[in-house]
């Protein structure tokens, strides 16, 4: 079996909660993102560039007052 260490699995987890959150709230900011899940806006950041890169996640219109998209896979 393989096992994910710990910091990948919080990571998996921030991912999940970031999606649902944006689910729920497609113009939600970064700073509220990072409240509502209890780590910094530079973390909420950093996984949101991740979502990016991975093909998850897409920013449509400008910063204030855009929205999220999800991509479904």
């Amino acid at each position: 079996m393989v096992y994910l260490d710990t910091k990948e699995k919080t990571r998996e987890k921030t991912r999940e909660k970031i999606i649902q959150l944006i689910i729920k709230n497609n113009m939600i900011t970064t700073e509220k993102l990072a409240i509502s899940i209890g780590v910094t806006e530079k973390g909420i950041e950093w996984q949101i560039n991740k979502l990016k890169k991975e093909g998850l996640l897409k920013r449509i219109g400008p910063d204030k007052g855009g929205q999220w998209q999800i991509i479904k896979n």
